[in-house]
């Protein structure tokens, strides 16, 4: 999310429509400039996946979204040496429009998969495999499309991300949920598929949402957060939050980000 600038000055009614109303294809968070920060993680993951394109030879990068990660690694990459084969999957079908327009100049073709089916590729089709914030990362399967040696290359959403805002609207959680997506739990099930794991770390970044249109765009973008969201269910529980940022300001979250990097042994 970009830098704030100043307070979006409009009432609760427009904040709720603006929210409502902004496109959520892709994974462009241009429209919370001024509305929103989040800081980013130390180790600049698409920086360091451009310069991982610029060594590969066949590179996957699966749920791309939008496409816009790769596209922004491609272009960095472009200079030293383009991968002669890179590919995407994306399951939602705004996503797959989205990230073919934006990647098929580039060369990249876009295949429509869901999440939770097998990739719809060969065995050790790949030298890299990559991935930013994937629903959950089906190990057996990254481990099966890289070749002997091949690298996966990941940033994970870790646990409890948001979870202010998440509890704000769905109470306290139970211990199981909080903890989903650890990266030791992670680790372990990388191990288990035949991987292995060569740097892995985390950190929790600073979130702050400015006004309520703000947090209506994210848990319609962000649709897992608090799933079956509408302003209709919650326009309640958002009319208090939408006051309680006008009183004592911005409303503080942390994000959970886990740098993932995994080998698959020769």
């Amino acid at each position: 999310m970009a830098e704030h600038r100043n307070p979006h000055p409009a009432t609760f009614e427009d904040l709720l429509a603006e929210g409502a109303s902004a496109p959520t294809e892709g994974w462009d968070f241009s429209w919370f400039e001024g509305r929103a920060t989040e800081a980013r993680p130390s180790w600049g993951y698409a920086v360091s996946m451009a310069e991982r394109l610029g060594r590969a030879s066949a590179v996957l990068d699966v749920q791309t979204g939008g496409g816009e990660v790769l596209d922004f690694a491609l272009a960095r990459a472009a200079a030293p040496k383009p991968p002669l084969l890179t590919l995407a999957t994306e399951g939602w079908p705004p996503n797959v429009a989205k990230a073919t327009a934006l990647l098929r100049p580039r060369g990249v073709g876009v295949v429509a998969a869901a999440e939770d089916d097998p990739l719809p590729f060969a065995d050790g089709a790949f030298d890299l495999v990559v991935s930013r914030h994937p629903v959950r990362p089906h190990w057996d399967e990254i481990a099966r499309v890289l070749e002997p040696g091949g690298t996966y290359f990941a940033q994970h959403v870790g646990p409890s991300s948001v979870f202010e805002l998440v509890e704000y609207f769905l109470g306290p959680q139970p211990d199981g949920v909080r903890g989903a997506r650890h990266p030791d739990h992670e680790r372990a099930d990388a191990e288990a598929a035949g991987l292995v794991v060569v740097d892995l770390r985390a950190e929790r970044l600073r979130m702050e949402f400015h006004d309520i249109g703000a947090v209506v765009h994210f848990l319609r973008k962000v649709v897992w957060m608090v799933p079956g969201f509408t302003v209709e269910a919650y326009e309640q529980r958002l009319r208090e939050l939408h006051e309680r940022i006008r009183a004592e300001g911005p409303f503080v979250a942390h994000s959970a980000r886990h740098l993932f990097e995994a080998r698959k042994p020769d």
